[in-house]
């Protein structure tokens, strides 16, 4: 048997001994990814694979593929061209056996997915975008999440997925800020180990696990004006304290690839900015596992950075930077060869890449098992536990914005008529997020199904949980009335009418507005008149948040605050559902209407979840992972700022309208004094800090305990407070919990001169409470040690 081949011997020689083997040809073929949903060709169940990929093959091979079971609009892959969980199963089998046999050295081939909120491929399931799963503040069921999603994943074949996104977000307006946690390093740190271990598990080679990529290394979330990929102004210990922390954390828990930034910072691209990809990356963390650029960011180096001449040149900085693969494959595909043939690029360049390639392969297990089970894909893709996880993580995630007068959660037993008006009360894909795969209707629950749905299974006064399809009936004679009102965009208000008329019938009004990311899936727009669904040949598109699709404003977009002014002009108990990618930023909607519920975008299951907490079944338990401002004007507006940033503007002060960590329950909760175990300690010992919560209100509920530290003299500016621990702790009426906190090093360090991590001696303010506007005090002293 040839060494590479032999499982016992270790990655490292079974790396050396094949690379050893391989031609210049073959050894690019592996920094290479074609798109993979060109590879093949789908007729009615009937895969072929195109003789352009098995040209590949057979002149060298390819490395990976990007998105062989991508389906989306870009992609032109649709529900009814596509494939479906067993079909995808069987065409990467179908990839892989031609790779393997058909290539000198039999190299199976790393397939390569979108997963940040579900496998994006048809019959996946789909869940709450990562904007919602920051503000559950729960670790262990994103993890959870991120298991059932390598399972999905590898089930298929898929090997690598390009998620976790820990970019920090300092700009809402940015397009991509659904695709974010939030605002915070620490938390998102929490979330990134926590998605490095649910998605990798305890080995790569197993079937239901997958590698993780983290990206985009990094500052992506603080481009100027919120701009896609603009340039980044940031000094090297904002850069260390607040942006790579996150990056830091997951490499620390074993990530085994990572994905550079399309940005440039202080005038360095980060595709070839060898002082993070070799320095820090490398050298300082120790990471050993692959770099993959982001799609089309070689030829950016050339044409839109303008720091190489032209392809060749770029090819050969990224590389010679520590990039190990290029996702689409164009430059290093048509440079790489031709530049070692020429001198420009030294052939252990291009071994040292190919062989971070071919130990991941290895690492995942691909040459001794490259194909999966096609029954076994059927069985687990969008399977009911995967569904109700879907639907916890959408419940918890939901913030509750505003309660006056306990508008809810609404009574089943005496809710009378509901008026269901908005233009996301009954759009599937406007409440999916950007990054999701073709859906058929009967498989998402709208806010619309939620509540027909909840009203349909009342037992006694009671309801039964259901993940039921949407249910039918007309809604001009139903409990449950609709009308969409308007749209997403656009100045059209003929449908103001037919809302008029359904919302004077009702007791109680649904108003569900917001935002959409849903890309042009063939599905048309509405009738405003009748709700009804309406293709034409002129298509309309409602999307103003996802990538590449940044705002000027974070107000509502069209008229639809002018629907929400007519309906309240009704008089009746008027509750909003925001349905969004961002923030949305409306003093009117704040001040006037009953209710308001921040849902970002919930997934599949967002529907029956957000029903589940309008009637009371689920207790809101979200909290914010992004501060919302009074004004688009005070951006930025993160809670933790230096605390020299300024003083107020003319027309406002700096605080935003809701606060980072804000969240409100059906019940209230109390503190008790935060407890020190001791008063003081050394800058190398660690003390805990402790804390009772009660639950003393009506309703069982989950709180978010959180800790936050301010250092009060130190000898470089700091922030005010910043985030160092959370708890999420369930507690009945009347019951109280001690939660306790750790406090040592790593929660009281910064960056100091050296660019070193540093624990200045003198005093520290520990706050701990429900916001970070809402704390109670304990004064730490800490001593030289």
């Amino acid at each position: 048997m040839m060494t590479y081949k032999d499982q016992s011997k270790s990655v490292e020689e079974r790396v050396q001994h094949l690379l050893s083997l391989m031609t210049t040809e073959e050894k690019v073929g592996q920094l290479t990814q074609p798109f993979g949903w060109q590879t093949y060709t789908n007729d009615q169940g009937n895969i072929t694979l195109n003789d352009s990929f098995k040209q590949q093959v057979e002149n060298g091979g390819i490395g990976s593929l990007y998105g062989a079971l991508r389906a989306d609009p870009w992609t032109g892959v649709t529900l009814e061209n596509g494939l479906s969980a067993r079909e995808g199963a069987e065409a990467v089998n179908l990839i892989q056996r031609y790779a393997i046999e058909h290539s000198r050295l039999g190299i199976p081939i790393l397939i390569g997915e979108e997963c940040s909120h579900g496998h994006m491929a048809i019959d996946g399931t789909v869940y709450p975008v990562p904007l919602l799963l920051g503000s559950t503040w729960n670790v262990d069921l994103y993890r959870e999440m991120c298991q059932a999603v390598a399972r999905e994943t590898r089930a298929q074949g898929g090997a690598v997925t390009y998620s976790p996104v820990l970019d920090v977000v300092r700009d809402p307006r940015w397009g991509r800020t659904e695709e974010c946690f939030g605002e915070d390093p620490f938390l998102i740190g929490e979330l990134a180990v926590a998605s490095v271990e649910g998605l990798q598990g305890e080995s790569l080679d197993r079937e239901d696990t997958v590698a993780a990529t983290l990206k985009h290394f990094v500052g992506y979330g603080s481009s100027e004006g919120g701009r896609n990929a603009g340039p980044v102004h940031m000094g090297w210990r904002e850069l260390l304290e607040v942006d790579l922390y996150p990056f830091r954390k997951a490499v620390e828990a074993g990530a085994a690839s990572i994905m550079p930034a399309y940005n440039e910072i202080d005038g360095t691209p980060c595709t070839v900015n060898t002082e993070l990809l070799e320095d820090v990356l490398r050298k300082d963390w120790g990471f050993d596992g692959l770099v993959i650029t982001d799609c089309g960011a070689i030829n950016m180096l050339a044409s839109g950075h303008d720091v190489a001449a032209d392809g060749m040149e770029a090819s050969v900085q990224a590389i010679e930077a520590g990039i190990d693969m290029e996702m689409s494959g164009e430059m290093f595909g048509q440079y790489l060869v031709q530049a070692v043939a020429e001198g420009k690029l030294d052939m252990q360049v291009l071994d040292q890449a190919a062989s971070r390639v071919l130990a991941l392969k290895f690492r995942l297990g691909l040459f001794e098992q490259p194909y999966v089970d096609a029954d076994r894909a059927a069985e687990v893709i969008g399977s009911e536990a995967h569904v109700q996880l879907a639907r916890q993580l959408a419940a918890e995630g939901v913030v509750l914005l505003k309660n006056e007068a306990e508008t809810l959660p609404l009574s089943l037993a005496n809710v009378g008529r509901i008026a269901v008006i908005g233009p996301n009360a009954d759009q599937a894909y406007n409440q999916l997020g950007d990054y999701t795969s073709p859906q058929p209707k009967s498989k998402v629950a709208t806010v619309l199904d939620g509540i027909r749905s909840k009203l349909a299974n009342r037992v006694d006064g009671q309801t039964e949980k259901s993940s039921v399809g949407p249910l039918t009936g007309d809604s001009s004679t139903d409990q449950v009335l609709y009308a969409p009102g308007c749209r997403i965009k656009g100045d059209s208000k003929e449908g103001f009418e037919r809302a008029l008329e359904v919302a004077s019938q009702a007791d109680t009004v649904i108003m569900v507005v917001g935002g959409s990311s849903a890309r042009d899936f063939g599905e048309g727009t509405i009738d405003l008149k009748t709700g009804a669904s309406n293709v034409s040949d002129n298509s309309w598109n409602d999307m103003e948040c996802g990538e590449g699709i940044d705002r000027m404003t974070l107000g509502l977009a069209g008229v639809q605050l002018e629907l929400i002014q007519e309906i309240h002009k009704l008089g009746k108990k008027l509750v909003v559902v925001y349905i969004n990618g961002r923030p949305i930023t409306e003093p009117w909607v704040d001040e006037h209407v009953d209710a308001i519920l921040e849902a970002w975008y919930p997934g599949q299951e967002g529907g029956h979840a957000i029903a589940d907490i309008l009637f009371g079944d689920v207790n809101p338990s979200g909290k914010l992972t992004i501060s919302i401002p009074k004004h688009v004007g005070q951006l930025p507006i993160y809670y933790n700022g230096k605390r020299s940033r300024g003083k107020r503007y003319l027309e406002e002060d700096l605080e935003p309208r809701y606060a980072f960590g804000y969240g409100l329950s059906y019940t209230t909760f109390e503190y008790s004094e935060p407890q020190l175990s001791a008063a003081s300690m050394t800058t190398d010992d660690s003390v805990t800090v402790s804390v009772n919560v009660t639950n003393t209100g009506r309703y069982a509920g989950a709180e978010v305990v959180q800790m936050y530290i301010s250092d009060v003299v130190s000898s470089l500016t700091r922030p005010a407070k910043e985030l160092k621990g959370f708890a999420k702790v369930n507690l009945e009426p009347g019951e109280t919990q001690t939660v306790e906190f750790h406090i040592g090093a790593e929660q009281l360090q910064y960056i100091g001169r050296d660019l070193k991590p540093v624990v200045e001696p003198g005093q520290f303010h520990i706050h701990i409470g429900s916001s970070v506007n809402d704390t109670q005090i304990a004064e730490l002293t800490v001593r030289e040690a």
